[in-house]
C-alpha cells in the first residue's frame, strides 16, 4: 500500500515520520479562503473537516490510475477562540493582534481529517472526522512576542503558533492529543485507517538490518 499525505506541512510530515510512516507528499491546489467563504454558519469542526475532504479528493485525483492500493490523507487545522475560527495570519500584524488576544487564555485547536482509499485509480472508500485539543497560552513579554513574530514561524501556521517549534515556549499546556496541535492526530488517523480496513502497523517502515 502507498500512503500519500496531501499537505505541504513539514510538521505533519514530521509527525508521521517520527511515528514510523514514510508517506509520499502531493500538495493540493485547493483555495481554502474561497471554500471557507461558502460555508456560512457551519461549526469549526464542519469547516475544517470539509476543507480536509476537498484536499484529499483533489490529491486523490492526481494519483495515477495504475496505482494498485493508495490511501490519501488530507488535513486542515484552525484555532477557535471566543467562538471565532482563525487560520493562518499571513502577516506579522495579524499574528501580533491574535497573540494579544490569545495571551493568557485558552483556545481549541481543531483539525479536520479525511482519508480516501483508491484501487486502480478508483475511489473505493472515503472517511472523515475531526479532533479537538484545548490549548492554554502563555503571556509572552513584548520582547518575546516581537522576537517570535520576527522569526516568521507564526505567520504560516493555524492560530499563529506551533507546539513543536519556537511557539512551544509560549504554550502553557494542552488537554488532549498533542499530535493534533501539530497538525495531524495520530489516534484519529489510526481509527480512520481501521475503518478503511487498514492496520496502521502495516504502514510502519521496516527496520533495516544494522
Amino acid at each position: 500500500m502507498r500512503l500519500v499525505l496531501g499537505s505541504a506541512s513539514p510538521a505533519r510530515l514530521g509527525v508521521l515520520r517520527a511515528a514510523g510512516v514514510d508517506p509520499d507528499v502531493i500538495v493540493s491546489a485547493v483555495d481554502e479562503d474561497a471554500l471557507l467563504a461558502g460555508f456560512g454558519d457551519a461549526t469549526a469542526a464542519e469547516k475544517v473537516t470539509a476543507l480536509a475532504v476537498e484536499k484529499a479528493r483533489a490529491v486523490a485525483g492526481q494519483v495515477p490510475a495504475e496505482e494498485d492500493d493508495v490511501v490519501v490523507i488530507g488535513c486542515d487545522s484552525m484555532l477557535e477562540i471566543d467562538g471565532e475560527l482563525v487560520g493562518k495570519p499571513h502577516t506579522a500584524e495579524n499574528a501580533r493582534a491574535r497573540w494579544e488576544r490569545m495571551a493568557g487564555r485558552h483556545g481549541e485547536l481543531v483539525t479536520g481529517h479525511a482519508l480516501v482509499r483508491l484501487r486502480g485509480g478508483v475511489v473505493e472508500a472515503e472517511i472523515s472526522g475531526h479532533a479537538t485539543t484545548f490549548v492554554t497560552f502563555a503571556e509572552p513579554t513584548p520582547a518575546q512576542l516581537e522576537a517570535y513574530l520576527a522569526s516568521g514561524e507564526p505567520l504560516a501556521v493555524a492560530g499563529a503558533f506551533t507546539l513543536d517549534g519556537l511557539g512551544g515556549w509560549l504554550v502553557e499546556g494542552i488537554q488532549g492529543d498533542p499530535s493534533n496541535v501539530i497538525g495531524i492526530s495520530l489516534p484519529l488517523v489510526r481509527r480512520l485507517l481501521a475503518e478503511l480496513g487498514v492496520e496502521v502497523s502495516d504502514l510502519w517502515r521496516t527496520p533495516t538490518a544494522g
